[in-house]
Protein backbone atom coordinates (compact mmCIF):
# COMPACT_ATOMS: atom_id res chain seq x y z
CA UNK A 1 0.00 0.00 0.00
CA UNK A 2 1.45 3.24 -1.17
CA UNK A 3 1.47 6.44 0.99
CA UNK A 4 -1.03 8.69 -0.35
CA UNK A 5 -3.69 5.36 0.16
CA UNK A 6 -2.35 4.61 3.92
CA UNK A 7 -3.29 8.34 4.69
CA UNK A 8 -7.06 8.23 3.14
CA UNK A 9 -7.31 5.01 5.18
CA UNK A 10 -6.26 7.27 8.11
CA UNK A 11 -8.80 10.11 7.01
CA UNK A 12 -11.30 10.88 10.18
CA UNK A 13 -14.48 8.49 10.17
CA UNK A 14 -13.42 5.77 8.01
CA UNK A 15 -12.85 2.69 10.58
CA UNK A 16 -9.31 1.15 11.32
CA UNK A 17 -9.69 -2.71 10.45
CA UNK A 18 -7.49 -4.19 12.91
CA UNK A 19 -8.63 -6.53 15.58
CA UNK A 20 -8.26 -5.57 19.09
CA UNK A 21 -7.89 -8.22 21.68
CA UNK A 22 -10.46 -8.70 24.46
CA UNK A 23 -9.08 -9.85 27.60
CA UNK A 24 -11.08 -13.68 28.53
CA UNK A 25 -13.43 -12.83 31.05
CA UNK A 26 -14.63 -9.63 30.84
CA UNK A 27 -18.07 -10.46 29.49
CA UNK A 28 -20.50 -13.01 30.59
CA UNK A 29 -23.53 -14.51 29.13
CA UNK A 30 -27.03 -15.26 30.91
CA UNK A 31 -27.98 -18.42 30.52
CA UNK A 32 -31.63 -17.68 30.80
CA UNK A 33 -32.32 -14.64 28.48
CA UNK A 34 -28.99 -13.99 26.92
CA UNK A 35 -27.86 -10.30 28.28
CA UNK A 36 -23.90 -9.80 27.76
CA UNK A 37 -23.12 -8.47 31.01
CA UNK A 38 -20.05 -6.74 32.19
CA UNK A 39 -17.79 -8.79 34.27
CA UNK A 40 -17.74 -5.83 36.67
CA UNK A 41 -21.63 -4.70 36.74
CA UNK A 42 -21.80 -8.64 37.34
CA UNK A 43 -19.74 -8.65 39.84
CA UNK A 44 -21.54 -5.72 41.65
CA UNK A 45 -24.90 -7.30 41.72
CA UNK A 46 -23.75 -10.51 43.04
CA UNK A 47 -23.22 -12.38 40.18
CA UNK A 48 -27.04 -12.14 39.25
CA UNK A 49 -28.19 -11.51 35.93
CA UNK A 50 -29.54 -7.30 36.41
CA UNK A 51 -32.25 -8.10 33.23
CA UNK A 52 -33.71 -11.10 34.81
CA UNK A 53 -32.03 -12.03 37.91
CA UNK A 54 -30.45 -15.42 36.56
CA UNK A 55 -28.19 -16.39 39.64
CA UNK A 56 -25.01 -17.39 38.37
CA UNK A 57 -22.98 -20.37 40.05
CA UNK A 58 -20.17 -18.96 42.78
CA UNK A 59 -17.62 -20.49 44.61
CA UNK A 60 -17.29 -20.48 48.55
CA UNK A 61 -15.20 -17.80 48.71
CA UNK A 62 -17.53 -15.15 47.22
CA UNK A 63 -20.30 -16.72 49.30
CA UNK A 64 -17.88 -15.78 52.42
CA UNK A 65 -17.57 -12.49 51.11
CA UNK A 66 -21.65 -11.81 50.37
CA UNK A 67 -22.50 -13.50 54.10
CA UNK A 68 -19.62 -12.97 56.51
CA UNK A 69 -19.20 -9.59 58.15
CA UNK A 70 -16.09 -7.82 56.20
CA UNK A 71 -12.64 -9.36 58.10
CA UNK A 72 -14.68 -11.64 60.75
CA UNK A 73 -14.34 -14.99 58.98
CA UNK A 74 -11.53 -17.36 60.62
CA UNK A 75 -11.30 -20.84 58.57
CA UNK A 76 -11.31 -23.80 60.86
CA UNK A 77 -10.01 -27.54 59.95
CA UNK A 78 -8.33 -26.63 57.01
CA UNK A 79 -5.66 -29.26 57.81
CA UNK A 80 -8.80 -32.25 57.16
CA UNK A 81 -8.60 -32.75 53.33
CA UNK A 82 -9.43 -36.17 51.68
CA UNK A 83 -7.45 -39.17 51.21
CA UNK A 84 -7.54 -42.33 48.47
CA UNK A 85 -8.82 -44.83 50.79
CA UNK A 86 -9.84 -47.08 48.37
CA UNK A 87 -6.76 -46.69 45.56
CA UNK A 88 -9.83 -45.92 43.31
CA UNK A 89 -8.64 -45.46 39.25
CA UNK A 90 -11.53 -44.70 36.09
CA UNK A 91 -10.48 -42.94 33.55
CA UNK A 92 -8.13 -41.02 35.74
CA UNK A 93 -6.89 -41.61 39.29
CA UNK A 94 -8.54 -39.93 42.13
CA UNK A 95 -5.53 -38.70 43.67
CA UNK A 96 -4.81 -36.97 40.23
CA UNK A 97 -8.48 -35.18 40.48
CA UNK A 98 -7.78 -33.94 43.82
CA UNK A 99 -4.79 -32.18 43.32
CA UNK A 100 -6.27 -30.21 40.35
CA UNK A 101 -9.43 -29.46 42.52
CA UNK A 102 -6.88 -28.31 44.75
CA UNK A 103 -5.15 -25.83 42.11
CA UNK A 104 -8.25 -24.81 40.98
CA UNK A 105 -9.68 -23.76 43.33
CA UNK A 106 -6.90 -22.77 45.94
CA UNK A 107 -9.66 -25.19 48.34
CA UNK A 108 -8.45 -28.32 50.30
CA UNK A 109 -11.72 -29.77 50.12
CA UNK A 110 -15.12 -29.31 49.08
CA UNK A 111 -16.13 -27.30 52.06
CA UNK A 112 -15.09 -24.00 53.35
CA UNK A 113 -15.60 -24.60 56.77
CA UNK A 114 -14.95 -21.34 59.98
CA UNK A 115 -16.39 -19.00 62.11
CA UNK A 116 -17.47 -15.48 61.20
CA UNK A 117 -19.68 -13.13 62.58
CA UNK A 118 -23.05 -11.93 60.50
CA UNK A 119 -24.52 -8.29 61.52
CA UNK A 120 -22.33 -8.76 64.72
CA UNK A 121 -23.41 -12.39 65.67
CA UNK A 122 -20.97 -15.32 66.34
CA UNK A 123 -21.78 -18.59 64.10
CA UNK A 124 -20.26 -21.44 62.91
CA UNK A 125 -19.90 -21.22 59.04
CA UNK A 126 -19.49 -23.92 56.40
CA UNK A 127 -20.06 -23.35 52.99
CA UNK A 128 -19.75 -26.21 50.31
CA UNK A 129 -17.87 -25.48 46.68
CA UNK A 130 -19.12 -26.91 44.00
CA UNK A 131 -16.19 -26.11 41.83
CA UNK A 132 -14.38 -28.58 43.76
CA UNK A 133 -15.39 -31.90 42.65
CA UNK A 134 -18.94 -31.21 42.07
CA UNK A 135 -19.08 -30.30 45.81
CA UNK A 136 -19.37 -33.73 46.38
CA UNK A 137 -19.65 -35.86 49.66
CA UNK A 138 -17.00 -37.75 50.90
CA UNK A 139 -14.93 -38.24 54.01
CA UNK A 140 -13.19 -34.72 54.68
CA UNK A 141 -16.53 -32.83 54.08
CA UNK A 142 -18.36 -35.49 56.94
CA UNK A 143 -15.54 -34.60 58.85
CA UNK A 144 -15.49 -31.30 58.34
CA UNK A 145 -19.36 -30.47 59.16
CA UNK A 146 -19.35 -32.81 62.20
CA UNK A 147 -16.43 -31.30 64.10
CA UNK A 148 -17.56 -27.44 63.08
CA UNK A 149 -21.38 -28.54 64.33
CA UNK A 150 -19.61 -30.12 67.79
CA UNK A 151 -17.64 -26.82 68.00
CA UNK A 152 -21.15 -24.47 67.53
CA UNK A 153 -21.95 -27.28 70.71
CA UNK A 154 -19.37 -26.27 72.38
CA UNK A 155 -19.20 -22.18 71.56
CA UNK A 156 -23.32 -22.35 71.93
CA UNK A 157 -23.97 -20.70 68.65
CA UNK A 158 -25.77 -20.96 65.83
CA UNK A 159 -24.35 -23.42 62.76
CA UNK A 160 -24.95 -22.29 59.11
CA UNK A 161 -24.40 -24.10 56.07
CA UNK A 162 -24.61 -23.40 52.77
CA UNK A 163 -25.45 -26.47 50.58
CA UNK A 164 -23.72 -26.38 46.49
CA UNK A 165 -23.41 -30.63 45.78
CA UNK A 166 -23.81 -33.37 43.30
CA UNK A 167 -24.02 -35.53 45.81
CA UNK A 168 -22.02 -38.36 47.38
CA UNK A 169 -18.51 -38.96 46.04
CA UNK A 170 -18.30 -41.82 44.31
CA UNK A 171 -14.63 -42.28 44.43
CA UNK A 172 -14.45 -42.80 47.92
CA UNK A 173 -18.06 -46.06 48.18
CA UNK A 174 -19.40 -46.72 51.04
CA UNK A 175 -17.14 -44.15 53.12
CA UNK A 176 -18.48 -41.37 51.17
CA UNK A 177 -22.32 -42.55 52.08
CA UNK A 178 -21.42 -43.32 55.93
CA UNK A 179 -20.57 -39.55 55.86
CA UNK A 180 -24.79 -39.15 55.76
CA UNK A 181 -25.55 -40.84 58.45
CA UNK A 182 -22.25 -39.17 60.72
CA UNK A 183 -23.66 -35.39 59.76
CA UNK A 184 -26.93 -36.29 60.39
CA UNK A 185 -25.92 -37.60 63.97
CA UNK A 186 -24.09 -34.92 64.66
CA UNK A 187 -26.94 -31.90 63.99
CA UNK A 188 -29.46 -34.42 65.76
CA UNK A 189 -27.13 -33.58 69.39
CA UNK A 190 -27.44 -29.61 68.11
CA UNK A 191 -31.20 -30.08 67.42
CA UNK A 192 -30.94 -31.78 71.04
CA UNK A 193 -29.01 -28.41 72.73
CA UNK A 194 -31.62 -26.44 71.29
CA UNK A 195 -29.20 -24.23 69.04
CA UNK A 196 -30.54 -23.32 65.84
CA UNK A 197 -29.30 -25.17 62.31
CA UNK A 198 -30.16 -22.59 59.01
CA UNK A 199 -29.58 -23.92 55.88
CA UNK A 200 -28.99 -21.84 52.36
CA UNK A 201 -29.73 -24.71 49.28
CA UNK A 202 -28.32 -23.08 46.24
CA UNK A 203 -28.09 -24.59 42.49
CA UNK A 204 -27.62 -27.35 42.79
CA UNK A 205 -28.54 -29.35 46.18
CA UNK A 206 -28.64 -33.01 44.94
CA UNK A 207 -27.92 -36.67 45.87
CA UNK A 208 -26.66 -37.68 49.27
CA UNK A 209 -26.19 -34.12 50.25
CA UNK A 210 -29.85 -33.23 50.14
CA UNK A 211 -30.42 -36.64 51.79
CA UNK A 212 -28.64 -35.73 54.55
CA UNK A 213 -27.46 -32.54 55.92
CA UNK A 214 -28.09 -30.41 53.83
CA UNK A 215 -32.45 -30.79 54.44
CA UNK A 216 -31.50 -30.99 58.18
CA UNK A 217 -32.13 -27.60 58.76
CA UNK A 218 -34.32 -25.51 61.25
CA UNK A 219 -34.83 -22.83 59.04
CA UNK A 220 -34.28 -23.77 55.14
CA UNK A 221 -33.87 -21.15 52.68
CA UNK A 222 -33.08 -21.33 48.77
CA UNK A 223 -32.21 -19.25 46.20
CA UNK A 224 -34.19 -18.66 43.20
CA UNK A 225 -34.20 -20.95 40.32
CA UNK A 226 -31.86 -23.74 42.58
CA UNK A 227 -32.49 -27.39 41.66
CA UNK A 228 -32.55 -29.55 44.42
CA UNK A 229 -33.58 -32.81 45.18
CA UNK A 230 -32.21 -36.52 45.52
CA UNK A 231 -32.55 -38.23 42.10
CA UNK A 232 -32.47 -36.02 38.88
CA UNK A 233 -35.82 -34.97 36.93
CA UNK A 234 -34.84 -37.39 34.21
CA UNK A 235 -34.37 -40.39 36.42
CA UNK A 236 -37.40 -39.93 38.28
CA UNK A 237 -39.60 -39.45 35.01
CA UNK A 238 -37.75 -42.43 33.65
CA UNK A 239 -38.68 -44.70 36.65
CA UNK A 240 -42.64 -43.66 37.19
CA UNK A 241 -42.94 -42.92 33.66
CA UNK A 242 -45.04 -40.40 34.18
CA UNK A 243 -44.43 -36.51 32.35
CA UNK A 244 -43.27 -34.11 35.79
CA UNK A 245 -45.14 -30.71 36.89
CA UNK A 246 -43.35 -27.73 35.30
CA UNK A 247 -40.39 -26.15 37.58
CA UNK A 248 -39.88 -30.09 38.95
CA UNK A 249 -37.50 -29.53 42.03
CA UNK A 250 -36.50 -26.06 41.48
CA UNK A 251 -36.52 -23.72 44.63
CA UNK A 252 -39.98 -22.11 44.32
CA UNK A 253 -41.92 -25.60 43.66
CA UNK A 254 -40.24 -26.99 46.82
CA UNK A 255 -41.48 -23.78 48.60
CA UNK A 256 -44.74 -24.45 47.22
CA UNK A 257 -44.70 -27.69 48.71
CA UNK A 258 -43.73 -26.82 51.89
CA UNK A 259 -39.92 -28.10 51.65
CA UNK A 260 -38.17 -25.03 51.74
CA UNK A 261 -39.47 -22.13 53.91
CA UNK A 262 -38.55 -18.85 51.91
CA UNK A 263 -36.70 -18.10 48.48
CA UNK A 264 -34.35 -15.65 48.92
CA UNK A 265 -32.39 -13.56 46.46
CA UNK A 266 -28.75 -13.63 46.86
CA UNK A 267 -28.72 -9.82 47.17
CA UNK A 268 -31.20 -10.28 50.16
CA UNK A 269 -29.76 -13.53 51.77
CA UNK A 270 -27.64 -12.02 54.26
CA UNK A 271 -30.21 -9.16 55.36
CA UNK A 272 -32.45 -12.10 55.83
CA UNK A 273 -30.08 -14.34 57.69
CA UNK A 274 -29.15 -11.68 59.78
CA UNK A 275 -32.91 -11.52 60.66
CA UNK A 276 -33.49 -14.98 61.40
CA UNK A 277 -30.89 -15.14 63.62
CA UNK A 278 -31.92 -12.84 65.72
CA UNK A 279 -35.15 -14.15 65.76
CA UNK A 280 -34.09 -17.06 67.25
CA UNK A 281 -31.23 -15.38 69.54
CA UNK A 282 -31.53 -15.67 73.55
CA UNK A 283 -32.40 -12.03 73.92
CA UNK A 284 -35.29 -12.48 71.59
CA UNK A 285 -36.40 -15.68 73.43
CA UNK A 286 -35.67 -13.69 76.83
CA UNK A 287 -37.73 -10.51 75.62
CA UNK A 288 -40.38 -13.28 74.64
CA UNK A 289 -40.70 -14.68 77.87
CA UNK A 290 -40.52 -11.25 79.87
CA UNK A 291 -43.89 -10.37 78.05
CA UNK A 292 -45.56 -13.38 78.20
CA UNK A 293 -44.66 -13.09 81.75
CA UNK A 294 -46.05 -9.57 82.30
CA UNK A 295 -48.89 -10.84 80.16
CA UNK A 296 -49.40 -13.69 82.67
CA UNK A 297 -49.31 -10.98 85.52
CA UNK A 298 -51.75 -9.13 84.20
CA UNK A 299 -54.08 -11.99 83.27
CA UNK A 300 -53.95 -12.41 79.87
Amino acid sequence: MDQVSWLRRRKPGIKDARKREVPDGLWRKCEVCGEIIYHKELERSLWTCPKCGYHFRIGSTQYRDILADPGSFVELLSGIESTDPLGFVDSRKYTDRLRDAKEKTGLSSAVLSGSARIEGRLVMLELLDFGFLGGSLGSAMGEKIARLARMAIEERVPLVTLASSGGARMQEGILSLMQMAKTSAMLARLHDEGLLHVVIQTHPTTGGVTASFASLGDVIMAEPGALIGFAGPRVIQQTIKQELPEGFQRSEFLLEHGMVDVVVHRKELRATLSKVLEFFSDDSRDEAEDTLDQARKQGL
